[in-house]
């Protein structure tokens, strides 16, 4: 005996070895489908015709060996072996006038492909609306008021009823595969309910039936080294209660005399146990899909608790307009972007991309800016605001807390900029004739004490714009697999320098919903700083970079 309950079988029992005329078991052979017949009317029309066309009959038998006596024969596919046949010509009547042989075969041939393509387009046909039957999802009825144990007990008493006995009991696995509980009855006291359940060791019907037999015991007391678990009824039947996959337990039919049981109850009983097993099924579906639905509600919460998370009211500043966007993968992610005007009247800008699962990427996400927010209080510059959250996140968690950071503050007045960088972010400086790239490829925030930072010191004169990429925007790639680069992007910005930060950050967005990125397996961030004018407006000032 093989499978998960070899182990519970004593090695004295064997049916071969031990037979006895009050049991019978009914092994069950595994279904083949049926061959789907060849269209008679439809192949019948078809014979007539080529036959008044050509005088020769088109013959058809099924299997795939051709017959030496035939002049002529070709294979027709069954879609399945014991489908499989052959289309053969043979002379009409001795009136009818015949073309060539050479000549009507290469039409008998297209005939023969044409019921190849018939045959396998129905049996597709046939395979495809069984699956649909299987994706019809499973919903509480509105008018369904009866318990699952009003349901199993219903289905248990017509089983017994419907083949002539007087009690019936379903007895389930536990979750070890040890032991077998009595979950549901009909004729037995309830008091039955309380008993403990029975170990599997040593349940010789219950282990045969659990691997695919029906196992019949005409006189119980013949029989006592089977175990039917109620010993004062003469005889019962037990079937398997299993889903396509899994054993769930099995089912008892009790008679109070001994009895034989005829092919027919045995198979009805096993229909009675596949209903069993479908309440079941279903049951299980039902409470995993309201725990799905009450999850997924969760996650919508706080995919909309994040959105509301980042800034819809842009900066009233004169010489600066902002704009950006952040798309997370899945419902819940790591990105975010920020701005605010600080205490001394500078802007601040900032981009994520806290790492981890989406749940924890998004708790990542929502405590490195809840501590970007409370270091903003305080008069700082870019490095030392990046220093201080990576010291949030080395001592404040346990380990587990990284993000790439990018940082930037903006004198509104002088146009000055103050960046810094750490992770996998990056910033370009679009420019009228040209343009600079400022990427970071270290370690992300909250791994060590002093983690490495991209920092510059830039001036945005007038025209002139400054885009903070988060991680996700730089790793986006095209249709062929190739990354787009921080290159492609500049390069599109410039062409449209001259248009407003909110239509940059939508070009950028465009260039990765056209390159193929629609759907982006990392979260996207795009942030734009544009100091208003057009170009040349002001005297061109030193950049410096450390």
């Amino acid at each position: 005996m093989e499978g998960p309950f070899a182990g519970h079988f004593p090695p004295r029992i064997s049916v071969a070895q031990q037979p006895h005329p009050a049991l019978r078991l009914h092994f069950e052979e595994p279904p083949t489908a049926a061959p789907l017949p060849v269209g008679e009317l439809s192949l019948q029309f078809i014979s007539e015709a080529f036959a008044r066309a050509t005088g020769w009959q088109l013959q058809y038998q099924l299997g795939s060996s051709a017959d030496n006596s035939q002049r002529w024969s070709a294979p027709v596919d069954g879609a399945t072996p014991d489908a499989d046949g052959r289309l053969s010509l043979v002379p009409s009547s001795p009136s009818s006038t015949q073309i060539d042989l050479e000549a009507a075969r290469p039409l008998a041939l297209a005939i023969a492909n044409l019921l190849s393509e018939s045959n396998r387009l129905k049996y597709g046909l046939w395979q495809r609306e069984a699956e649909l039957a299987a994706g019809v999802p499973v919903a509480v009825r509105p008018n369904e008021q009866q318990h699952l144990a009003e349901r199993l007990q219903c289905v248990l008493q017509g089983g017994a009823e419907a083949i002539h006995c007087e009690a019936a009991a379903l007895y389930l696995l536990d979750e070890t595969t040890s032991s077998l509980k009595l979950r549901a009855m009909w004729g037995l006291p309830q008091t039955k309910l309380l008993e403990p359940a029975r170990p599997l060791r040593g349940a010789v019907a219950d282990l045969e039936a659990l691997v695919g037999h029906a196992v019949v015991l005409e006189d119980t007391s013949l029989l006592p080294h089977w175990r039917c678990p109620e010993g004062e009824f003469g005889a019962a039947v037990c079937v398997p209660v299993s889903t396509s996959s899994t054993p769930l337990g099995t089912l008892w039919i009790f008679s109070r005399t001994q009895r034989e049981f005829t092919s027919s109850q045995t198979n009805l009983a096993e229909i009675i146990a596949g209903r069993l097993a479908a309440d079941l099924e279903r049951e299980m579906l039902l409470t995993v899909g309201a725990s799905a639905k009450q999850g997924d509600k969760q996650i919508e919460t706080a995919a909309r608790w994040q959105q509301d998370r980042l800034p819809s009211v842009v900066p009233l500043l004169t010489e600066f307009e902002v704009s950006g966007w952040t798309q997370q993968a899945r419902s819940v992610g790591g990105d975010f972007h920020d701005w605010t005007v600080l205490p001394d009247g500078r802007l601040a800008l900032a981009v994520g991309d806290a790492q981890g699962a989406p749940l924890q990427a998004g708790l990542n996400a929502a405590a490195v800016q809840a501590a970007m927010r409370a270091h903003t209080g305080y008069r700082h510059s870019a490095k030392e605001l990046v220093t201080r959250l990576n010291d949030t996140l080395w001592q404040g968690s346990a380990g587990d807390q990284f993000a790439s950071f990018g940082y930037v503050i903006i004198n509104p007045e002088t146009g000055e900029a103050d960046l810094a960088l750490a992770g996998k972010v990056a910033a370009l400086l679009i420019r009228e004739d040209s343009r600079e790239i400022f990427a970071a490829d270290g370690a992300p925030l909250g791994t060590g004490v002093e983690p490495p930072l991209k920092t510059a010191k830039l001036i945005l004169d007038p025209g002139e714009c400054l885009v903070l990429l988060s991680e996700g925007v730089r790793a986006a790639t095209d249709q062929a697999g190739l990354r787009i680069g921080e290159a492609v992007m500049a390069a599109t910005l410039r062409r449209h320098c001259s248009e407003p930060a909110e239509s940059l950050a939508g070009w950028l967005r465009r260039l990765l919903e056209r390159a193929g990125s629609s759907e982006a397996e990392d979260d996207r961030t795009v942030l734009v700083c544009k100091r208003r004018g057009n170009f040349g407006n002001s005297k061109k000032s030193k950049r410096k970079r450390s």
